[in-house]
């Protein structure tokens, strides 16, 4: 059961957070505005068309982005105050040992942690959408422009392995493609085709001046067909590429399309095995940084909330580096993708444990 003191420090917790989020929401949102005024003049929308195209999707962006960073601040500044009003050594001269002061705290981590994984899971991804779909019609016409695919290689199922030559995601139609049916290390049936093309009405792959051939032991039997249907494990929309594929995708989509690429066999794929482990990290990244923040701004000292803030933002700065220096690692390199996302956790969580244990008692 909460007590009085708990509702005290919760309050604070939560109240000092949303007001420090708004408040740079809001200053964000001035800048972007200042930086996209010709764009959305040329646009030709009106300033509710911009709003609800655009700036519906950039807000929870914006927040999800700075949402761990905003809750260690939060945490420093009115824990700084109150240690600055001799509130902490009132509260630990009472009997109150620092374990239970941080009660509290957990709480408030904890909650803004649960609602920062949701968000990440399936509010930011559909903001993210709405944001990008904005983007790259009206903003950045020519640098997040889709490409249609060129030698496209993909492993249908654990007997089936293609190839298509060609593909334009404009049309929705391949060129020269190849299909193998292999068992037991035997190629048992080959399958090609002038012209791979997405029937729209029927929703189904298919394939045009086909030559089919099936192998036995000692035969060979070749047919061929103007056209025919063919189940393949994968849709157009996902040749599409962009800048923005692995953010707008939910987490339970992001988890399907990176079963698809590793069936496929597909390489170069860690940046979304990256986004998709830190959806996980992040908010367990609230937890850390708010026991760093208790830790470091509940003595009381000279400097007041200046310094504390200027410690946080220090830590702050080291743990965003850490997170960037990672995921390059992984993305770029053969540094394993859970490890990258995990990383910055991991080595502030020893951070933590050492300032707690230098913590005031």
């Amino acid at each position: 059961m909460l007590k009085k003191i708990d509702k005290y420090i919760l309050k604070k917790f939560i109240s000092t957070f949303v007001y420090g989020i708004v408040l740079l929401t809001f200053v964000t949102i001035v800048i972007d505005i200042s930086e996209k005024a010709d764009d959305f003049v040329q646009s030709g929308l009106s300033a509710g068309e911009i709003v609800t195209k655009y700036y519906i999707g950039f807000i929870p962006h914006i927040v999800s982005m700075l949402f761990p960073l905003f809750v260690f601040i939060s945490v420093i500044f009115f824990t700084s105050k109150m240690a600055g009003r001799s509130e902490i050594v009132a509260i630990l001269a009472s009997g109150t040992s620092f374990n239970r002061f941080l009660r509290p705290y957990w709480i408030g981590s904890i909650l803004l942690a649960l609602v920062l994984w949701l968000g990440y899971r399936y509010v930011t991804p559909k903001a993210n959408s709405l944001r990008t779909d904005f983007q790259t019609r009206y903003i950045d016409k020519n640098s997040f422009t889709t490409t249609s695919g060129s030698s496209l290689y993909f492993r249908n199922d654990s007997t089936h392995y293609g190839q298509i030559s060609y593909f334009d995601t404009s049309i929705k139609r391949g060129t020269s493609f190849v299909l193998q049916e292999i068992k037991n290390n035997r190629l048992v049936k080959n399958v090609r085709a002038d012209a791979l093309v997405w029937d729209t009405l029927k929703n189904k792959w298919r394939i045009e001046f086909v030559v089919e051939r099936t192998y036995d032991s000692i035969y060979e039997t070749v047919s061929q067909s103007d056209s025919q249907y063919i189940n393949l494990n994968f849709k157009p929309q996902e040749f599409v590429k962009t800048e923005f594929t692995k953010d707008v995708l939910t987490t339970p989509e992001l988890i399907e399309l990176i079963r698809k690429e590793k069936l496929r066999g597909k390489e170069g794929i860690n940046d979304l095995i990256v986004e998709r482990y830190r959806r996980d990290a992040s908010p367990v990244s609230i937890i850390i940084l708010t026991l760093i923040g208790v830790s470091v701004s509940s003595r009381k000292v000279r400097g007041g909330s200046g310094l504390h803030l200027a410690i946080g933002f220090i830590i702050a700065s080291l743990f965003i580096l850490t997170d960037r220096f990672s995921t390059i690692f992984s993305t770029k390199g053969d540094f394993p993708p859970m490890i990258a996302a995990w990383m910055p956790n991991l080595i502030f969580f020893f951070v933590a444990l050492y300032l707690f244990a230098k913590a005031p008692k």
